[in-house]
Formats: C-alpha cells, sequence, structure tokens
C-alpha cells in the first residue's frame, strides 16, 4: 500500500523534525512589521482552519490596526469560486486543490492558484473518553464507515464487539458522526481512511469540526473524525495502523512530521498570485506573518503542529518574499 501522507509531505518536513517535536522551529524568522499598511483581507474557506485564521488575523492585526479581516468558514469546497470570483483574498482548505478546480481558477486567470502550506494536522479519530477501544487499522476504519469497503475488510463492522470490544460495549452498535460533502475534512478522510469508497448512509453530517467533537463528546458509543486541534476532554484520540500486522500510530506531532501518522496532512491557504506581479503589501505581509514564529506559535496554540523553517522558507520564496 502506498505511504499515506506522501512522499513530499514526509520530505518537506524532513528538516528540523526533531526540533519541531519540541516546539517551534527555531530558524522561523521574528515577524517586523513594515510602516503604510493598510487594506481589507476576506478569508473565504475551510471550517477546520476557522479558529487558526481567527488567531492569525488577530496576531496580524495586533500588528497592523488599520487592516480589516473577514473570516468564513462553510468548507473547503467554498474556496476555489470565491478566489475565481475575487470574492476573497484567501482560500484556506483542508485539502489540496483538485485538479477541476485547478482548471477553473487557470482558465479565468491563465496561471494556477499559489497554496500557503501553513500548518500540519494529524487529521483525527475520536471515540468517547469513557470507551476502551485503543487502536483500529484502516481496513477497520474503513469498514466502519463506509459501505463499499474498498479497503479488503471482508465484513461490515456494525458494533464495538466487531473490533474486539467485550462485556456491555460487545453488543454497542457504533454510532458514526462526520463532516458534510462541502468539507475537506470529508473528502481527505473519503480518500485515505475509506480507499475513495463512499460513506454509509448512516454517518451523521456535522456542518463543523467542533460539531464531530461535540457529537462523539456526547454519545458513548459514538466515534468520528475531525482536526486534532479540535479535541476536548470528553473525546480521546484512537491510534490508526495501516494494516493489521502494522504498529499503532498516535495523532502527535512526531508521527504527523515522520509521515507515519497514515492521515496526516498540510492545512492550506490558496492565493490568487500573479507570477508576473508582486503581491500587494496587505497580501505578503499576512503571508510572512503566517510563516513568522508567531504565526506558527497561534499554529501550536490552536492545537495544530507548525511547520519547519526550510518549508516557510521555501513558500515564501515562491510567493516572491
Amino acid at each position: 500500500m502506498k505511504r499515506i501522507a506522501g512522499a513530499a509531505f514526509a520530505v518537506a518536513l524532513t528538516a528540523s523534525t526533531a526540533v519541531l517535536a519540541q516546539g517551534l522551529d527555531q530558524t522561523l524568522p521574528e515577524f517586523k512589521p513594515i510602516s503604510g499598511v493598510s487594506g481589507s483581507l476576506k478569508s473565504i474557506g475551510s471550517d477546520s482552519l476557522n479558529n487558526l485564521m481567527t488567531l492569525w488575523a488577530e496576531g496580524f492585526l495586533a500588528q497592523y490596526p488599520n487592516v480589516k479581516i473577514e473570516i468564513e468558514g462553510k468548507g473547503s469546497s467554498t474556496a476555489p469560486p470565491a478566489l475565481i470570483q475575487g470574492t476573497a483574498q484567501f482560500g484556506p482548505m483542508s485539502r489540496p486543490m483538485k485538479s477541476k478546480e485547478i482548471e477553473d481558477f487557470e482558465k479565468k486567470y491563465g496561471y494556477k492558484p499559489l497554496p500557503i502550506r501553513g500548518a500540519v494536522d494529524a487529521l483525527a479519530v475520536y471515540a468517547h473518553k469513557d470507551n476502551p477501544i485503543t487502536c483500529l487499522s484502516l481496513q477497520q476504519i474503513d469498514a466502519i464507515f463506509s459501505k463499499t469497503r474498498k479497503g479488503g475488510l471482508d465484513r461490515e463492522i456494525k458494533t464495538w464487539g466487531d473490533v474486539g470490544l467485550t462485556g456491555a460495549w460487545a453488543g454497542r452498535p457504533i454510532s458514526l458522526y462526520g463532516r458534510n460533502s462541502a468539507s475537506g475534512t470529508y473528502g481527505y478522510f473519503k480518500e485515505v481512511a475509506l480507499f475513495d469508497g463512499d460513506y454509509k448512509d448512516s454517518v451523521k453530517e456535522q456542518p463543523g469540526s467542533s460539531a464531530v467533537v461535540q457529537g462523539v463528546a456526547s454519545d458513548m458509543a459514538g466515534i468520528g473524525f475531525s482536526g486534532v486541534g479540535y479535541k476536548t476532554a470528553d473525546v480521546k484520540l484512537i491510534q490508526i495502523k495501516r494494516s493489521a500486522s502494522d504498529t499503532c500510530h498516535a495523532p502527535t506531532a512526531e508521527e504527523a512530521y515522520s509521515g507515519d501518522y497514515p492521515i496526516s496532512r498540510f492545512l492550506y491557504i490558496y492565493v490568487n498570485k500573479n507570477p508576473n506581479q508582486a503581491l500587494d503589501p496587505v497580501r505578503a505581509e499576512f503571508i510572512r506573518f503566517v510563516y513568522s514564529k508567531q504565526g506558527q506559535q497561534a499554529v501550536v496554540k490552536d492545537g495544530y503542529f507548525p511547520v519547519t523553517g526550510v518549508l516557510a522558507k521555501d513558500d515564501l520564496k515562491n510567493f516572491g518574499l
């Protein structure tokens, strides 16, 4: 089976991984404001990035109080149309843009949108805090959430007893929570954990990442998927292994950076950047802030994992910064 995190993901994060597991990469630049920056910014896209975009905006506005920022998070699929129509300057997405979305953008502008890789997420599978389950394979997760079972398990998983729990848990039906189809998390989980299969009709689709976690927290038999940054004390994180014979991996920084945790991902912000023109000062400064120590401290505060200094330098270079 392919390495789920992808070679590019692991390579992009190899530098400074040992440092990152302990906190921020100290090679990230300090953010120092410049004079004369004002204007308005609008962000439309991922719900998973809503809190983080808000933290970035708050930090940025502390440096540039004359800037106005508006944030709207209804799902990753709302980002490409907003960028194409020019109704947003930033399009946060918890998945990479699809080829059709890139084609539609390129058809209008003659060049591709440019992504900021602003943070790392271990897309987490949650259970109720009192659930004794500790680890599931991707094939089991597929058989729990999917009606197509493309992962290869020969039977549907309906109860907690089907994954080895005993006693009162054995006959307890599994209660499913997930995101709606506008969500990048929905699409990424479908691709990786469901092996591009189809969700069961019994999945209770939630409008936001926190709603998934709240649903599981209030349902003893619940299981759901959401960004690791949305964990609360009422739920537990389930470790995941690629196959029955593999080792269990937790959604931690170290396991995410190495690519060992099977459903690690970048969190993106897409930008309309003409390759033949410099960015306007307000967008340029916001991007610089995201890749600064202050910006990446916001990533840690929100429960996600910061990027390396090497990756930040490469992405800033792509934007001409």
